[in-house]
């Protein structure tokens, strides 16, 4: 799943006031697409290849139209990249997981790729997005959307009954979602007993991954969405409280990627998420940011086992989520054909991994579908992947640079604006890092909002309970100020 921040827009009414809070954070998302030079609009040869490809989709021989696929999303996603079957076998399971077929629509060299290249990512920010492809394909014929037959890479997975995956397979097929389901939806069915089996099946994996996960000393971080409350033209930053079903599905993701890079590994040849370990300051910021939101941190707690002792339904507990995103620092890609990499592992999940799961949001899992599927036939790899796999890792690098300026200059915009009403007043802090070049620019937890902020002033106390004054908080510049109270 992507790991980008998604930050939604929750209004309360139609008031006046309201409306103008929402314009004007939809103009300041418009001034941060221009200072970053993105926009969801596609050239016209780009939407016009896009159309053409629509209509005359490349559908596959084999039909699995017979496996009542279920789409398991956020409310009134149409991106729909994943579509899941799960089923008993013995005292395991076989798990059916079907990827939308990007390739179905998109040629090499076409202007979709050429255009996907340059976008590398979908970009997130308060109810607006910058899509990799054009909606015509993404959201409609190259999404699974329930009731269509679509071309899908389908992945089988038979899992033990501990939830190890045993073996995996990928190949072309045509599939059909018989629901789409939201997670509050797929929630309740399982909370009031009315779940069917895949969604019974699917809280069995979850449950036995996530042990896994914690045996094998992994640990990933579902980020938690953000909610912007508007409520008489005032607005409030708030985390939307995680519900199992969305780990227990991000559950079924990992374990298509960690199979993914057993192929390639295998085969020697492929595209690896790749993460070092963490920083040790880093490591020592998030123990100060625990601090800051009262959350007990004991010394001799790995971190791996903190985080998984978090309970993001609790918002300090959601905030410290977020600001562990910080240990991904350092991610990135490899890709290899020949030799496997020197440094092949994902570090948070302990293991080697690959994106295979999110193509029509993110450009490398097309590639990495398609080296798995080419060896899963025993054939050779296209020539087209081949050339691409040595300059992936660096477009997908700069496209995750835009993608996290895009999502703090969005952050940014709604903490200015969630302070902005409040210039004047003083806040509890921890100081939670301090800048080695400029010792005078630190980051301050204000453990009231939640929020990390920018401060400035001499000699800053780190890892110290401070008293801050707002002095600045200014939504067009989205730039807040904050000054030490000095007793």
């Amino acid at each position: 799943m992507p790991s980008n921040r998604v930050v939604h827009i929750k209004v309360a009414d139609d008031s006046a006031a309201d409306g103008a809070v929402v314009a004007t954070l939809r103009a300041g998302i418009e001034r941060i697409r221009a200072e970053l030079d993105v926009s969801p609009d596609f050239p016209p040869e780009v939407e016009a290849a896009a159309e053409a490809a629509a209509a005359a989709p490349r559908l596959p021989d084999l039909d699995r139209t017979d496996i009542p696929f279920v789409t398991i999303d956020p409310e009134g996603a149409m991106d729909l990249d994943q579509a899941l079957h799960i089923e008993r076998a013995g005292d395991g399971y076989v798990v059916h997981y079907a990827i939308a077929d990007v390739a179905a629509f998109v040629s090499p060299g076409d202007p979709i790729d050429l255009e996907s290249h340059r976008r590398g990512e979908t970009l997130y920010g308060a109810d607006s997005k910058v899509p990799l492809h054009p909606k015509v394909i993404s959201e409609d014929a190259g999404s699974l959307v329930a009731g269509q037959v679509r071309p899908a890479l389908l992945w089988t997975i038979a899992v033990d009954d501990t939830g190890e995956g045993t073996d995996v397979r990928v190949e072309r097929a045509r599939v059909r979602s018989t629901a789409k389901l939201s997670y509050e939806a797929a929630q309740a069915a399982v909370d009031d007993g009315s779940a069917d089996e895949v969604l019974q099946l699917l809280q069995e994996i979850g449950e036995l991954r996530l042990a896994r996960d914690a045996a094998r000393g992994g640990v990933s971080l579902p980020l938690p969405e953000q909610e912007i409350d508007i409520q008489g033209g005032h607005w409030s930053l708030e985390f939307r409280s995680l519900l199992p079903v969305e780990l227990w599905n991000s559950q079924i993701s990992l374990l298509t990627g960690f199979g993914a890079a057993t192929l390639m590994v295998y085969g020697r040849v492929g595209l690896l998420r790749t993460l070092p370990a963490p920083d040790p300051r880093d490591v020592q910021r998030l123990h100060r940011t625990a601090r800051a939101l009262g959350i007990e941190w004991p010394a001799e707690m790995l971190y791996p086992d903190f985080i998984r002792s978090l309970d993001p339904t609790r918002p300090t507990h959601a905030a410290m989520v977020v600001a562990s995103a910080r240990l991904l620092r350092g991610s990135g890609y490899v890709a290899f054909d020949g030799e496997v990499p020197a440094e092949p592992l994902h570090s948070a999940l302990a293991s080697e991994y690959a994106h295979v799961t999110a193509p029509l949001r993110r450009l490398a899992d097309r590639y990495a579908g398609e080296v798995c599927v080419a060896l899963c036939a025993g054939e050779p790899v296209p020539d087209w992947v081949l050339a691409a796999l040595p300059d992936l890792p660096r477009t997908m690098q700069q496209s995750s640079q835009r993608a996290k300026g895009y999502e703090r200059a969005v952050l940014d915009l709604v903490e200015a604006g969630l302070l902005a009403a409040r210039v004047g007043e003083e806040f509890d802090g921890v100081i939670v890092s301090v800048d080695e070049k400029r010792p005078d620019h630190g980051v301050v937890m204000l453990a009231e909002l939640g929020v990390e902020a920018r401060i400035v002033g001499e000699d800053l106390p780190l890892g110290t309970d401070v008293r801050v004054r707002l002095e600045k908080a200014d939504v067009d510049t989205r730039k807040v100020e904050l000054s030490l109270v000095r007793s």
